[in-house]
């Protein structure tokens, strides 16, 4: 594994092994790097399925923007290469008349901005839209991993904040 602080977490959060908080995030390296293997696995798995790398990207690119968290998007936004997967990252786009890109972003919005509203409705409306099970799982897989993500990131710059 690289080294420690150039990690996403840590890098987004703005720590170096220079900050006070170094010693403390040493402290719980299993748990960085844990967390780097599983923003890996969940962005750039070796089998993508039916969510390509740059849609992963793409998707945790607008779930950080609905966050206001634009180090993550900035580096998500990294992620997607160019093209026209880049849309997907604007929260203005829809998904067009793509029923499933339209499926997929909704739900992904719904998850983002108001998650105790998702119910198996949702769910049932991916499926209506053409999305097999395993990419449903896969989406399910970058929300929850994204707003993980966010949280430690924002509290880490929080607590960075008063040490």
């Amino acid at each position: 594994m690289k080294n420690l602080f150039e990690t996403v977490m840590p890098m987004a959060a703005g720590l170096t092994a220079e900050h006070p908080l170094a010693a403390a995030l040493l402290a719980r390296e299993n748990i960085v790097e844990l967390t780097q293997k599983s923003h890996d696995a969940v962005l750039t798995p070796k089998v993508s399925g039916g969510l390509s790398h740059a849609v992963r990207g793409a998707l945790a690119c607008r779930i950080a923007r609905h966050n206001d968290e634009s180090v993550l998007a900035e580096h998500f936004f990294s992620m997607i290469g160019g093209g026209d997967d880049a849309q997907i990252a604007d929260v203005a786009f829809d998904g067009g008349s793509d029923e499933k890109l339209k499926a997929l972003i909704a739900y992904t919005d719904l998850v983002a901005l108001d998650p105790k509203s998702a119910s198996s409705k949702d769910i049932e409306a991916l499926v209506s839209a053409g999305v097999p099970e395993d990419d449903i799982v896969r989406l399910s897989e970058i929300n929850a991993f994204v707003s993980y993500q966010i949280r430690v990131v924002v509290g880490l710059r929080l607590m960075a904040e008063v040490v």
